[in-house]
């Protein structure tokens, strides 16, 4: 769940991120950039949070 949560919020930010940037270009809206970089961007934070280190740090 917490992956297609991820997933979600990433294709919902990276679809209106690509529509901002094409409207301000005056380019044309293509769904499919935002798809690709919402799968992208999600196995990307997949990786992050995999080696970022989850045990509290041991005061000497």
């Amino acid at each position: 769940m917490q992956y297609l949560m991820t997933f979600f919020w990433t294709f919902l930010l990276s679809e209106m991120t690509v529509y901002v940037v094409s409207s301000m270009n005056g380019a044309v809206f293509h769904f499919e950039t935002g798809v690709f970089l919402a799968i992208v961007l999600t196995i990307l934070l997949v990786v992050i949070t995999t080696l970022i280190p989850n045990d509290p740090i041991e005061k000497h």
